[in-house]
């Protein structure tokens, strides 16, 4: 496996990835994308090393707002950014002479799984999807779970926006904090992850720019599923987040598909252990092999 550098633009800013390449020549080219507040060398970049080792051209890199990436502010989450990113990164393998002719597929873990339903079904370049323990996110659903506290979160993002846009300064929390509290993501599980040495790679940052509660909390991957049109498998856990929203995005999908349900301790350790990322992997590349008609992954 090879690795460089690649950079692009999406909207005016400057995006930085790094794109995997097989030893061989690849047999298709991969947009991989990861977790809330995630960067490239965590687990967008697993899975793009993972699928480089199985024959596939993959890229993985830090959105705008976060790592290497410009924009601003920092640490801003918003779906319809990331979104606008993906379908940048497709135009930039297209565009590159390593990877220029190549057919495309693209690769969603957690949060990303949702955001990249929805560039898939925006994104017709796109000829198979997977998403890896994704959060198929349904706003009415996320208005309940969050009951009396959505609004609040809505109207405290809001005016963090409005105070950001008159002072340029951002209202920062943690992504990410031992005991929860005023974070991002109050799961422990989290917290061993993004807070310690086995996730908190020196690119990334543990913070969540407040007003991305105006975006992230209506987003509705659900709404993806009837639209896709590349074939997608999803993998996931009944242990990961939301198991229930991802039976529910599988059954409302018209496309060929499949799935895969592997035993997890929970959500986290679909980023960074091998023995879920290697069947995850696996099963994408066999999946993507038959769905692109490819004479099959090598390496």
């Amino acid at each position: 496996m090879k690795q460089a550098r690649f950079e692009f633009e999406s909207e005016g800013e400057r995006i930085v990835g790094t794109l995997y390449l097989p030893q061989d020549s690849p047999v298709a080219a991969l947009v991989t994308t990861g977790p809330l507040t995630s960067v490239k060398e965590q687990a967008s970049g697993a899975y793009a090393r993972a699928m480089a080792t199985r024959g596939f051209a993959a890229l993985a890199f830090d959105h705008r707002y976060f790592g290497e990436s410009g924009g601003s502010p920092r640490q801003f989450e918003n779906p319809a950014a990331k979104i606008e990113d993906i379908r940048a990164a497709a135009s930039a393998l297209d565009a590159d002479e390593r990877t220029e002719g190549l057919r495309l597929a693209a690769v969603g873990v957690c949060a990303g799984g949702g955001y990249m339903a929805e560039a898939v079904a925006e994104e017709r370049r796109f000829e198979a999807f997977a998403g890896v323990a994704g959060v198929y996110s349904d706003a009415a659903t996320t208005r309940e779970w969050f009951g009396d506290r959505f609004d609040a979160a809505v109207l405290r993002a809001r005016e963090a926006k409005e105070r950001f846009d008159t002072t340029g300064e951002a209202e920062i929390i943690p992504a990410v904090a031992p005991d929860g509290g005023d974070v991002a993501m109050p799961l422990r599980e989290a917290y061993e992850f993004y807070g310690t040495e086995r996730g908190a790679v020196p690119n990334y940052v543990n913070g969540f720019a407040v007003q991305s509660h105006a975006y992230t909390l209506p987003f509705d991957a659900q709404l993806a599923a009837e639209r896709i049109a590349a074939p997608t498998l999803v993998v996931h856990s009944e242990k990961a987040l939301s198991p229930d929203l991802a039976h529910r995005f599988f059954a409302n999908l018209s496309v060929p598909k499949s799935e895969l349900w592997l035993t997890s301790r929970g959500q986290i350790d679909f980023y960074d252990d091998p023995n879920l990322i290697d069947p995850a992997a696996d099963a994408i590349a066999r999946f993507f092999t038959e769905a692109l008609e490819l004479s099959g992954p090598t390496g």
